[in-house]
């Protein structure tokens, strides 16, 4: 008959606090920025020592799915996605390839004319009619990217009537809009009050604005500019050497 350890008894409660918070984490329960309880309270919570309970919070932090801070806590982490820099990413598709239920939410939709910004930043001509939309798209209950776009009803006149609050511009206009030609320009920004509210991050943190316009022919058809929370994405480029 073998008799039952005191390190047996460490082992199964570091497995059963490990097991624990994984489950709750990858349940959505405890979802991406929650803060886990301390140390202290985990510890009186399964009756075992701060040691068992800091063997279980390490695993998991090597793991990815919390980030430890010092002085804060730990707090569940924030997905990372990563995105090719040359292709015009599905944003649910993108989402979903985390393991986390996507939503999308139009901010706000409004027609105007396009200004001489729209035509140096865009090559929008001044005067031009333009659908201005701001959206955001979410991964699990957090925000994942802040959407800002204009588009051009002198090349998709259609837009005029299409109210966007279903459907994402994006997909929308892969599906009616032939383009051939895409610019991105990509750069970081802090983010300021009215941002990091948005994306429900705090505020001065760094986040990854990527800028596309597109084309139909010589026609440009939108600008849109998408901001993430810099600790959440990526952006990937793979490239081959030119023959010759």
């Amino acid at each position: 008959m073998e008799t039952k350890t005191a390190s047996d008894d460490k082992g199964a409660l570091y497995q059963r606090i490990l097991s624990d918070i994984r489950g709750r984490i990858l349940s959505g329960e405890w979802p991406p920025g929650y803060r886990i309880p301390f140390e202290h309270e985990l510890s009186a919570q399964y009756r075992c020592s701060r040691m068992t309970v800091n063997k279980a919070m390490s695993e998991l932090a090597r793991s990815g799915l919390i980030e430890r801070r010092r002085r804060s806590g730990s707090f569940v982490s924030r997905p990372r996605s990563q995105a090719a820099i040359l292709e015009i990413q599905d944003m649910q598709a993108e989402v979903e390839a985390l393991g986390l239920p996507y939503r999308y939410e139009l901010l706000s939709r409004r027609s105007r004319t396009a200004t001489p910004q729209d035509e140096h930043e865009a090559g929008l001509a001044t005067g031009t009619s333009l659908l201005e939309l701001t959206c955001r798209h979410f991964a699990g209950v957090s925000p994942f990217c802040l959407e800002e776009r204009v588009i051009s009803l002198a090349a998709v006149p259609e837009a005029e009537d299409e109210s966007f609050e279903d459907e994402a511009p994006s997909p929308w206009l892969v599906g009616h809009v032939p383009w051939n030609a895409a610019e991105h320009r990509i750069r970081a920004v802090s983010a300021d009050a009215h941002l990091a509210g948005l994306l429900e991050v705090p505020r001065h943190s760094a986040c990854l604005v990527v800028q596309r316009r597109t084309w139909s022919g010589d026609t440009p058809v939108t600008n849109v500019r998408l901001t993430y929370a810099g600790e959440t994405h990526s952006l990937v480029a793979r490239f081959a050497p030119q023959a010759g």
